[in-house]
């Protein structure tokens, strides 16, 4: 079953039916695949496009089992999925990336430690257990750090910035009293991402890495390809490329890196799913991100990630719709070079992701200025 592959006309399954297994169940079609998902929300973004939607908590084990019963395949759009759905999921169809993967990942402590036992590089951290060891985890990292949930948070959600140990206290509480993650401030010049591609065939595939911009702890915009210098490129590349086979990933893996103004290039964090940085690849790529975890996913052979034209997207969220009157839409169609891309939600909330721009350009700055200018259009 690990070796399975599955072709066109076969059925995949997505644990997750948000934005991002929206946009993978529509790519999953164009190659002529059935889909099903499954997801706590009765109205998920994937609910329209989907064969079928099973509405069950990312815990519930027999609504898993029920998804794999029906797939051919199954793969996952967030890691708020409990490991024992997983296991679940995996007795009765592959479920590629796999419960090791998702161990790892999913709890920013184990994902620390496993990267400094590897060896990757990372800024200065520490773990801690309550507020008094917040309050010594800050002080030993210099006092301006960032206090991160150990499982969930994104977005900026779950993460709290701090300048001295006298605000331990204070972030303890608003973190929910768990188990923490501290992380030492460090002197940025970018950010950036690499995108992996892993098929259960052990064949990889990896996209240049993007540049991104984050505004109140929230993507903004992204380039792809991302204008940075090639040594800075090469060794991302490298270093996404290593983690990815170290973790045996089958799927997709995005690592996010912070590149500091000394030179110095250190893992952020990783996700194994598509990503928000990537989804330029819809118009820069021959083959999306979406599409590349199809692949992946049904063990086919990895599309080529040639960048074709640079492009660019800014986010768009809840907040326009919160505006008198609403986005006006019709304003960025008419420009040339710019897509609209909305993911169905019903629900418009302050800092939530409702959809994004793209823009193709002659070079990624082009891109980037084509796109930010029909955002201020919109009213971004």
């Amino acid at each position: 079953m690990k070796s399975r592959v599955v072709l066109p006309g076969g059925t995949i399954g997505i644990l997750g039916g948000g934005q991002l297994g929206r946009m993978m169940a529509l790519a999953a079609r164009t190659l002529g695949f059935q889909v099903k998902a499954l997801d706590p929300d009765a109205t998920c973004p994937a609910l329209s496009v989907v064969d079928e939607c099973i509405t069950a908590s990312f815990a519930d084990e027999g609504a898993a089992e029920k998804l794999a019963r029906g797939s051919d395949t199954v793969t996952l759009e967030i890691e708020k999925v409990a490991l024992s759905t997983l296991e679940a999921v995996a007795r009765h169809a592959p479920m590629r990336p796999g419960a090791d993967v998702l161990r790892v990942v999913q709890h920013r402590g184990r994902q620390k430690g496993w990267l400094a036992q590897g060896g990757f590089p990372l800024g200065p951290w520490r773990e801690a257990h309550s507020a008094a060891e917040l309050a010594e985890a800050i002080g030993a990292l210099g006092g301006r750090c960032f206090v991160k949930s150990s499982e969930g948070g994104y977005d900026g959600r779950g993460q709290v910035e701090v300048t001295s140990s006298a605000d331990a206290p204070t972030a303890w509480q608003e973190l929910g009293e768990r188990s923490v993650v501290v992380e030492a401030a460090l002197d940025l010049q970018s950010e950036l991402s690499v995108l992996v591609a892993r098929s259960p065939r052990g064949e990889t595939a990896v996209y240049p890495p993007a540049y991104n911009h984050h505004e109140e702890r929230i993507l903004a915009w992204s380039l792809l390809p991302g204008p940075l210098p090639e040594k800075v490129s090469a060794r991302a590349t490298e270093v996404a490329r290593a983690i990815t086979e170290a973790l045996q990933v089958e799927g997709l893996l995005v690592v996010e890196m912070f590149l500091l103004r000394d030179g110095s290039l250190l893992v952020n964090e990783l996700a194994p799913r598509p990503h928000n940085s990537f989804h330029s690849t819809e118009v820069a790529c021959l083959t999306s991100q979406f599409e590349q975890a199809v692949r992946a996913a049904c063990n086919l052979p990895l599309g080529s990630v040639e960048v074709v034209r640079p492009a660019a997207i800014v986010n768009l969220l809840g907040d326009l719709w919160l505006k008198e009157g609403g986005p006006r839409f019709e304003d960025v169609l008419a420009m040339p070079g710019v897509r609209l891309h909305l993911y169905g939600k019903r629900d418009a909330r302050k800092g939530r992701k409702m959809g994004h721009l793209s823009a193709v350009g002659s070079t990624p700055e082009d891109a980037l200025a084509r796109v930010k200018a029909a955002a201020t259009a919109l009213g971004v």
